[in-house]
Order: C-alpha cells, then structure tokens, then sequence
C-alpha cells in the first residue's frame, strides 16, 4: 500500500508500439513517444490534446488495458500490467465508448457490478443523481450518447474506487447534463479521489481540472495549472483580445499599433490581439466615433488554454 502522500498514479516516459504496419514495410509505428503525467488524491488531472494525441492510448495503458512497450507506471504503488485483484478493486473506469451490455438495463447492470465490490457506493444515490430513473426500463442499446454516458459514470463510480479514471466524460451531454456530471466530479475531488480525465474540450480542462498535462502527437509538450499554463505561453505583456461587432468593410488597423493583430472572422466581425493596454481602448474608440461606428456588441478576453495549445503545438483542438 502506498504511502497517503504518494501520488495516486506516476507515468513516466511512457511509450507505446503498434504493429507491424503494411504500409512501413511490416515496421512497427511508434503513436506514443514520451507522455509523463503525475496525478494526486483530491485533484482532477486533465490529459488535453486533439484528437488522435495519444490520450486514451496513455490512460489505457495506465489502467493496464494495453501493454506499454517502455516507460514505467505506478498505479496506486502497482504497476498495471501486472495487478493484484485488490487494485482492480480500487480502481475505476469509464470508456469513451461506455463498455456496456447493449442488451442490459440501467439498473439491474449497475446492482450487478455492485454485488462485485465489498463496499459499494449506493446504486439509488447514484441512479438520482445522474438522472439515470428517467430512462431505467430502457435497454442500454436505445439509449442516446449522453445516457449510455451517464449509466457508464455510475458504473465507474460505483465500486466506490480511490483513483477514477474518465475518457471524454462529457461527450455527447446536453448542458443539464454536463452540469450535473461536473458537480459530481468535483464533489469527488474534495472527498479525495485522484480523477484522471481526458478531454479534447477546452472548457472542460479550465472549468474541471486542477492540473492539466498538454500531449500532442504522443508526447508531453506542457504541464501545469490553467494560470501557470497561461503564463508559460503569454508574453512579459499580456496578449488580450477585444472583439466586436460592426459593418463590414473598415479598417481599424489604421488606427491602432502595428503591433496589435486585427482580423475580421466573417464579415462584420472584427478581433483586434495583442499587448493591448489602456490606451488602446481609447484609440479604438476615438476611430469608431471618426467612422460613425457604434459596435452592436462588444467583448474583451485574456489570452485562452486554445491559445495556449496553439502556441505549443501549432494545431488547433477538434
């Protein structure tokens, strides 16, 4: 058993082989190639990357579900690809693509896999809070997306494990929905589970995690809370955005810094980027009343997590 203290899951190096490939020769092709990741009791862990970056190959491998060709993992002080039964017990799972029976139920297949555990979380506490009794007496293959999503939540939930991992936990969740799962989550969290998710949604890593690991193309590319992610990726002068809604076919560039990057995203919609300060406001403002501008909306952001991925790897998140 490890220590209290002792991270819930170390990944360090990880590497992973697929093969042979007719189109290498009969090669092997290498899809990870150095994910490191750390995960703690009471925190969300967020695994971001577009998709096809290697994050449920890593978390797969973290749970054991494929062999790793290099690198060591320690899950709850074991490694994976050789587990006790008592890991498997304190460990849970839910899928990208849920895992469940088709034919099933929702709530017989949940008193099932309790009948599994020694100490079970309440399958009714978990059936109300996920919204699952709406829809109990139909069959897990004519559920929709975010239902089988739900039904596989409390089935991870349900053994009441100490490290949870999740894949795109919120795919396919109507807003009520997601609200609902991310409540949960952090519920979890402050009851001192290590949550492990992956997501390719932006606003699923700034809202949810505390720490979030960036891969791309199979490696580790940047690591850190949102706001020290923030910083790594920011200028010594904050990069802002201000954009707005006006007709198309002016020119504000003319009245602004050349060091201020202006677009227009569709006709009529203006962002200006940059090391914008105060006096840039005011300069915009002055060249709206010029023209006889008065913009329909109006909105100012600090640099994203998107611009931040952006700026580590080049690719856009899908």
């Amino acid at each position: 058993m490890p220590e209290p203290t002792a991270p819930a899951l170390i990944i360090d190096g990880l590497i992973r082989d697929v093969g042979p490939i007719p189109a290498l020769d009969g090669r092997m092709k290498r899809i990870i190639s150095g994910v490191y990741l750390t995960a703690q009791f009471g925190q969300v862990t967020a695994l971001l990357g577009a998709n096809g970056a290697g994050k449920t190959t890593t978390i797969e491998c973290a749970q054991g579900l494929q062999r790793r060709d290099g690198g060591t993992i320690s899950l709850l002080g074991e490694d994976p690809d050789k587990p006790s039964a008592a890991l498997r017990a304190r460990v849970g799972v839910m899928l990208q693509d849920g895992g469940l029976p088709p034919s099933a139920h929702p709530l017989p297949l949940l008193r099932h896999v309790a009948h599994m555990y020694e100490s079970p979380r309440s399958v009714d506490e978990l059936a109300d809070r996920l919204g699952i009794r709406a829809f109990a007496d139909t069959a897990i293959r004519r559920l929709s997306g975010g239902q089988k999503q739900r039904v596989a939540l409390a089935a991870s939930l349900v053994g009441n494990p100490e490290v949870l991992f999740l894949d795109e936990p919120s795919a396919g969740l109507d807003p009520q929905a997601r609200r609902m799962v991310f409540e949960l989550i952090r519920e979890l969290r402050d009851e001192g589970l290590a949550i492990v998710l992956t997501t390719h949604l932006l606003d699923d890593a700034q809202k949810l995690a505390d720490y979030v690991y960036i891969v791309d193309a199979g490696a580790t590319v940047a690591a850190g809370t949102v706001a020290q992610l923030l910083s790594q990726a920011t200028s010594a002068e904050a990069q802002r955005t201000v954009t707005f809604e006006a007709p198309p076919g002016l020119d504000p560039a003319a009245a602004l810094r050349r060091e201020l990057s202006v677009s227009q995203t569709r006709p009529g919609s203006y962002s200006v980027t940059g090391p914008l300060e105060p006096s840039d406001l005011l300069e915009l403002a002055t060249w709206w009343a010029a023209v006889g501008v008065m913009p329909t909306s109006l909105h100012l952001a600090s640099r994203s997590l998107e611009d931040v991925f952006l700026a580590l790897s080049g690719t856009e998140l899908r």
